[in-house]
């Protein structure tokens, strides 16, 4: 009679129409005593909090160490119970998944602990909910990049001392802290990088104008031997740390097919190249113009000095196939409206859609700004 009363509600509820609405399924019917009968109530004690479940629940994932007959070999026979010494916290998520046969990831735990446990219990994480995976994603990335710092500062405190000069200056490049000079470096090379990308802005602000052709003219063209000046000491420096990073490099070859490295080439040579160009040809001096603007890869240069950019830099790496995902759909989107944009405005006298590619531009600001 108690398990048919537990259905009532929901028998009630089918009678008034409320059943169509419901999204989930129904939860499985109450389990009687005689369906009990051949079950058994086990106890499991972690550290000294006791869990109790039933043996059934256990052996629906027989893989597993609670699952198999693995865990007789933590029975206490003075407390009739299973032993661990384990972290109980944890556990409550580990005996979730037995009972409802999904796994959740605590948010708040370290993911490190939590991967040791699952190990130790015999499950694999690759079955984290829906709902969880994403966050313990994001928490393991954060963790063996955290881990892969801090080897490369323990490798640091403990390199031999009879390392040879390009280790060593290898190692101040990559790891600043390992002495004051280099972390003297590391502030000069951040400083003329500030100084460089300022110079470049700087360059381009009105400065009032010319008294001899009544034109307005940047500081750039006013100040032209103070910011060359200020131009020519930044490259010296950033030539000299190029040329000491390739020097102490580990493999040169791959140091210069490095994107860092490629940066640093683009950084400094509209400099060695201006050199050489004169005022007279203006196809030349046309296209050092149209050359300069690569100054502005300076600022990527920051990513060596900051920790943070850098972590952005693997988010964006190890997201890249969601990324390219997002622009493909982006892609399909805009070719679809700027398809219906052209025929719609097709026949209309000065209209602005002449082609479909025309029709792109209206369509990319009203979906990335409106839409």
């Amino acid at each position: 009679m108690a398990a048919v009363a537990a259905w009532l509600p929901f028998a009630r509820a089918a009678a008034i129409g409320w059943v169509p609405i419901t999204q989930n399924t129904y939860p499985p019917a109450p389990v009687t005593k005689e369906d009990r009968r051949n079950d058994k109530k086990i106890g499991i004690n972690v550290s000294g909090r006791v869990f109790e479940t039933w043996r059934s629940t256990l052996e629906k994932f027989p893989d597993t160490l609670l699952g198999s007959n693995e865990k007789e070999f933590f029975y206490d026979e003075e407390t009739k119970e299973y032993f661990f010494d384990r972290d109980s916290e944890i556990f409550r998520h580990v005996l979730t998944y037995y009972r409802t046969g999904k796994l959740h990831y605590p948010r708040f735990e370290c993911v490190q602990a939590f991967d040791e446990e699952l190990a130790f219990f015999g499950i694999i994480p690759d079955i984290i909910s829906d709902c969880c995976f994403e966050d313990y994603r994001d928490k393991k990335r954060e963790n063996s990049e955290r881990l892969m710092d801090d080897t490369a500062t323990e490798n640091e405190k403990t390199c031999p001392p009879d390392l040879v000069l390009r280790e060593r200056m290898w190692r101040a490049f990559e790891m600043p802290n390992t002495s004051t000079a280099a972390l003297v470096f590391y502030y000069v090379t951040g400083f003329f990088i500030a100084i460089s990308v300022l110079a470049n802005v700087a360059d381009t602000i009105p400065c009032g104008e010319d008294p001899r052709t009544k034109l307005n003219i940047n500081c750039g063209e006013r100040y032209k031997s103070i910011f060359f000046c200020t131009d020519t000491a930044c490259v010296i420096i950033f030539t000299a740390e190029y040329m000491m990073r390739l020097y102490a490099a580990p493999d040169r070859c791959r140091f210069m097919r490095s994107v860092m490295s490629v940066i640093d080439v683009v950084a400094i040579l509209p400099y060695y190249i201006g050199l050489g160009l004169t005022d007279d040809n203006d196809d030349l001096s046309g296209a050092f113009v149209t050359l300069r603007v690569f100054r502005v890869f300076r600022i990527f240069k920051f990513s060596r000095h900051s920790q943070g950019l850098r972590i952005l830099g693997y988010t964006l790496k190890s997201c890249a196939s969601e990324l390219g995902f997002l622009l493909f759909s982006l892609s399909m989107a805009i070719i679809i409206f700027a398809t219906v944009m052209y025929y719609a405005e097709k026949n209309v006298i000065g209209t602005t859609f002449t082609s479909i590619p025309a029709s792109f531009w209206y369509t990319i600001v009203t979906m990335t700004t409106l839409g």
